[in-house]
């Protein structure tokens, strides 16, 4: 009960403080109704003039209809150099699944949005600063969320979930003391997320000093003053995941392969194993159930590996997607796969078969989404 009440103050001084909780009107249905057996995909779209998600009904057979398209109250941004992965990052759009919350970074307008998430029809609850410059994913845990800020040497900013919003905690700010010069879509953060047991932190960093860093969390879900810097030379982390054991599975874009790390308590990472996909650009990975799945935009394709209890992950093979492959989702019953591929802003759609193969089952072609990057379903 203290902590609850320590969580509770430390929000409202937040609030407070900061008078960061907004209510944009007119977003969507005044009382959207939930129907639990509706799932849905969210996608977002790619206009440096004015975000938007695009929200697609999930049939039975996996297939996608669009219900509408939402505007985010942000804009968007395009990393140098960039061509299909314009934030070059995964988790640029996060489901909280405990508060039915989904999270948008707006790259360009250095904001997050919140929506309120029923089924296929959202609800904008808020348009909150991201404590940085070009944010680019979130991670959600529990009542605590996080996300990384990309640009001007980098950044984390955490956050309470109250109701239906975000309380930006400007204490749970910290740079990631990256070098500012290097801007490159491969030299920025790739990803921000929670370890298993919600105690640490972790960020990739990709070629920006090729390193995993990962922040200690207090109990309140604070992080600690500095990271533990895992340096991996020419590795170029890009995303991750982790196995059934917790342990941590980095898709390295450097060698274009999979490498699963041991995470210690004291945030140090511990090398297990390395497969090559045989693929070009593997920069993507999740997890479904016993099999990892990596995106390669230079295949163009998606691999599909198999987790054993060696912690030696192996490929079982690579299916061809339409050009530039990036970000990936998993259905919430792990039965089928939703791909963007950003030369063109098309969502493939595969059912995940039992030995880990895809079944291609359709596509869908999300307008003004080409070189977009941001998927998650609900």
């Amino acid at each position: 009960m203290k902590n609850l009440t320590r969580l509770g103050c430390l929000a409202a001084a937040a609030t407070a403080a900061t008078g960061l909780l907004s209510a944009p009107a007119g977003a969507a249905p005044a009382h959207p109704q939930r129907h639990d057996a509706e799932h849905a995909v969210f996608v977002q779209t790619d206009e440096t003039s004015g975000y938007h998600v695009a929200a697609y009904r999930q049939a039975p057979d996996g297939t996608l209809t669009l219900e509408r398209t939402y505007a985010t109250g942000g804009t968007g941004g395009i990393l140098p150099n960039s061509v299909v992965d314009h934030t070059a990052s995964q988790g640029a759009l996060t489901y909280d699944r405990r508060h039915d919350l989904l999270y948008v970074a707006n790259a360009g307008s250095n904001s997050v949005s919140v929506f309120a998430a029923h089924g296929a029809e959202l609800r904008l609850r808020q348009v909150v600063r991201s404590g940085g410059t070009f944010p680019v994913s979130i991670a959600a845990r529990g009542d605590v969320v996080y996300v990384v800020n990309a640009q001007n040497g980098g950044s984390i900013q955490g956050y309470l979930v109250l109701g239906n919003h975000l309380v930006r905690i400007p204490r749970w700010n910290r740079p990631l003391g990256l070098d500012p010069s290097l801007t490159n879509f491969t030299q920025t953060p790739g990803q921000v997320a929670f370890s298993p047991n919600g105690r640490q932190l972790l960020v990739t960093t990709k070629a920006n000093t090729n390193s995993v860093d990962v922040f200690s969390l207090d109990r309140l879900g604070g992080p600690a003053r500095t990271a533990v810097h895992n340096v991996r030379a020419g590795a170029v982390p890009f995303a991750l995941d982790f196995d059934q054991h917790g342990n941590v599975v980095v898709a390295d874009a450097g060698p274009a392969a999979v490498t699963t790390l041991r995470l210690h308590g004291n945030g140090t990472l511990t090398a297990l194993s390395t497969v090559s996909t045989g693929q070009r650009g593997t920069c993507w990975v999740i997890r479904d159930g016993k099999f990892l799945f990596t995106t390669n935009p230079g295949g163009p394709s998606v691999t599909t590996l198999t987790l054993h209890a060696s912690n030696q992950p192996s490929v079982v093979g690579s299916t061809t997607t339409d050009a530039g492959t990036v970000d990936p989702a998993v259905s919430h019953d792990g039965r089928f796969l939703y791909v963007e591929t950003g030369a063109a802003g098309i969502v493939d759609e595969f059912r995940v078969n039992h030995d880990g193969s895809l079944t291609s089952i359709g596509s869908v072609t999300v307008a003004n989404a080409a070189g977009a990057e941001g998927i998650a379903t609900s």
